[in-house]
């Protein structure tokens, strides 16, 4: 039975706040930002830039003759960035006062390299300072429409310290510096997606990149908005499904994707119209299908996949702010490939389905330290069943999600310029058959205050964040073979600090530390049966201690108009890091699959990042990275004769060079994209070859009146080279895919 007592608490607490701010705020307390965009060069308006106003999170999409307008803008300070396929972004403050209209002139630099796409935020200036931005990468325009994959992961899978978890074309999930599950935690529009993609290796992400306007990947302080556990960072699906601001026509895109390796193709729609004066409607949706990928060593058997993802969103807008409603679902049905062990044969087939509802406001209120009120509240409805070749379910999992959140912003405060205060709750019902694990019921509840002060050339950001969890079995049972399943409650404090210098002449140096809590899940605490689609039989441990984390990092940022380069040394140690660790032991009940048994260990992360982009000549770019996660994990002396053995699942030492030319709407370019050999691998684990693949891509836009065209198109793998990646659950059983043609077509109206 699903239980709401902490969404009906959090119900409570929003409408009694939503009254007290609506009756004391100003009712024309806000303002508008109008402008246009041009090109520095020509002085020629650019049309269809993208805006976003980086603390209210309002965008918006400059019309065909370069002009925007942002209405019912609460008044103070903000970040506007402006984003365009060809040109350099660009970031500045801009001031809203009450009851007036701002009017700025934006000038975008034309530029070869694709700093505009996947961008180290954090070069604006504020005063005489200069600041980190929340997401420290933004991945819009070209790159989302050039690298847009099947899957989250493999749309992110080309960022330095980015790799993807696999087990065919759908189950793919982002690994950030060798950190998955739990530790990453990827939102949409903010918001948990309710799904089990965090478990098992098997269980698909439901997001899909098509519907995306941005992807943002948020570390420190900011990650403490979201969650305790996010030392590998926060990745947020921007969709925007409840507008906050009033479209003044019907605008949107279009888009059709097509790819040879697996012969897919899928088509998404999404648009946002007015309906009549105060209203605003937002709508998506996409339909994707794929059949079997296709390798070098032959067809990937039982990799194909059929989802759509739609959604619809209505939001009331006034001067005091605005209020909105929005539903959507995500259907999946997919296939797992045949286990390499011979555990089935024939693979398995996973049908998924996702149900979400959820509601959003923001109230402006007139106060001379707190500025806006933010409530949101979610239900996400997530059934899964494992379908084995006999046509029998092996297993299922079911899990209902509400979230509520409020948060109020504010400007100076103390000694600090502006930051946020909020509290966030969760109850989650989790049932499983076809398993002796058993059904169970998590709470949290979790308070944070996230700061910023710029002093000078320094910006400083501050974050806390206390966590309470409490899980509950449906019974507690003393004689399970697992051990004492029984109610499990955690509490601590999590933190986090960053700071970056200006240091002049384009370079800045900054560092971020961050003191992470993870509770033991419910999967990890009471698991006990096989799951026949990851090739395991899983045991929990129901006396498994909560995950501390200590992460520190240092980098070194240069920026001009001619180049970009970043380094970071990162140093992410655990207590207690838990993870499924192969016993190599056969279960007896199902001899075919090895037991995973949950545990938690002393754990050390430790690597590097290396990034580059240089214009070579007036049209030609030249780009580079590296990346490399060294991991291991305590183990007495008595296990081994070392004390430190590596961890699985561990990506190895990886990079890419590419050459790029671009002149006015069109570009092309080659990239080469490498991996070292793997041999540090965890218990029963097989070491991996390394590999150098070449790709080859293009992109070409054109308006036609008021739409502009993107045509992109890629060549993967373009010599159907035989590779693997170590991060594959089927590595040995087939190598990745082999030379994939795909081609994506969007129009913006």
């Amino acid at each position: 039975m699903f239980k709401i007592s902490i969404p009906s608490i959090f119900i409570i607490l929003i409408i009694f706040w939503g009254t007290q701010t609506l009756s004391a705020s100003n009712p024309e307390g806000s303002g508008s930002l109008a402008g246009e965009v041009s090109d520095r060069d020509t002085g020629e308006p650019v049309a269809f830039a993208y805006l976003h106003l980086e603390e209210l999170n309002r965008t918006i999409t400059a019309h065909s003759d370069g002009t925007f307008q942002i209405d019912n803008i609460p008044a103070g300070s903000y970040t506007l960035t402006t984003y365009r396929v060809g040109y350099q972004t660009v970031s500045r403050e801009v001031t809203i006062a009450n009851n007036e209209t701002t009017q700025i002139s934006i000038s975008l630099n034309p530029t070869v390299l694709s700093s505009e796409a996947v961008e180290v935020v954090g070069t604006r200036e504020r005063g005489t300072g200069s600041s980190l931005e929340h997401a420290s990468k933004t991945i819009s325009g070209t790159e989302l429409r050039q690298d847009l994959g099947t899957t989250l992961a493999s749309t992110l899978d080309d960022i330095p310290g980015f790799s993807s978890r696999s087990m065919g074309s759908a189950p793919s999930r982002p690994v950030v510096r060798g950190l998955g599950g739990e530790r990453l935690l990827i939102l949409q529009d903010g918001e948990r997606t309710g799904d089990v993609s965090s478990q098992s290796s098997d269980h698909a992400v439901t997001v899909d990149p098509m519907a995306a306007e941005q992807i943002e990947v948020a570390r420190g302080p900011a990650a403490l908005q979201y969650g305790a556990n996010a030392i590998g960072g926060v990745i947020n699906i921007v969709r925007n499904q409840i507008a906050p601001t009033q479209p003044d026509h019907l605008h949107g895109s279009a888009s059709l994707q097509g790819e040879s390796v697996n012969t897919g193709a899928v088509a998404g729609l999404e648009a946002g119209a007015p309906l009549g004066k105060n209203l605003a409607l937002k709508f998506d949706g996409n339909l994707r299908t794929a059949r079997n990928i296709d390798t070098p060593n032959g067809t990937l058997q039982n990799s194909g996949i059929l989802s759509t993802n739609n959604a619809v969103g209505l939001s009331y807008i006034q001067p005091w702010g605005y209020a909105g409603i929005a539903s959507s679902m995500y259907l999946n049905h997919y296939g797992i490939p045949p286990d390499p062990n011979g555990g089935h044969p024939n693979g398995v087939d996973i049908e998924m389905r996702k149900y979400q509802a959820e509601t959003g406001s923001e109230v402006f209120i007139n106060n001379s330290v707190f500025k806006s009120v933010n409530a949101d509240l979610s239900y996400k409805n997530y059934y899964h069943r494992e379908i084995e070749s006999s046509g029998e379910t092996g297993t299922e999992f079911g899990v209902l999600t509400g979230n509520a959140s409020l948060f109020a912003r504010h400007e100076k405060l103390a000694f600090f310029d502006n930051g946020k205060i909020g509290i966030w709750g969760e109850t989650k019902n989790y049932a499983i058959q076809g398993a002796r694990t058993p059904d169970s019921d998590t709470y949290s509840l979790a308070g944070y205050i996230i700061e910023e002060k710029d002093i000078g050339a320094l910006h400083l950001e501050l974050g806390t964040r206390f966590d309470y969890v409490n899980t509950v079995p449906a019974e507690e049972d003393a004689g399970s073979s697992i051990g004492f399943i029984r109610k499990r409650s955690f509490n601590a404090l999590s933190s986090s600090a960053s700071a970056i210098y200006d240091l002049g002449k384009g370079f800045y140096t900054g560092t971020t530390w961050m003191h992470s809590f993870r509770a033991p899940s419910a999967e990890e605490l009471y698991s006990e049966g096989p799951h026949l689609a990851s090739y395991s039989y899983e045991v929990g441990n129901p006396d498994l201690e909560p995950e501390r984390g200590l992460g520190k990092e240092v980098f070194l940022r240069y920026k001009t108009n001619m180049a970009t380069a970043e380094f970071s040394l990162y140093h992410n140690s655990f207590d207690s890091y838990i993870y499924p660790r192969n016993t190599g032991r056969q279960s007896p009940r199902f001899p075919s699959l090895n037991i995973y048994q949950f545990t938690g260990v002393d754990a050390l992360f430790q690597g590097f990042e290396v990034s580059s982009q240089v214009q070579l000549l007036d049209h030609w770019a030249l780009s580079g990275s590296l990346s490399y996660t060294h991991a291991k994990r305590k183990v007495s002396e008595q296990q081994s004769g070392s004390r430190w053995q590596p961890l699985p699942m561990i990506p190895p030492l990886k990079g890419s060079i590419g050459l790029k030319y671009a002149k006015s709407a069109f570009q092309a370019g080659t990239n080469i994209r490498f991996a070292d050999n793997q041999t540090r691998t965890g218990d029963f684990e097989t070491p991996t070859n390394g590999y150098a693949v070449w790709d080859l891509y293009g992109q070409y836009r054109f308006q036609t009146g008021t739409t502009l065209h993107t045509l992109s198109l890629n060549v993967d793998n373009l010599l159907n080279e035989v590779y693997r990646s170590h991060l594959s659950r089927i590595k040995d059983l087939v190598p990745e895919p082999g030379r994939n043609i795909s081609l994506l077509y969007r129009i913006y109206f």
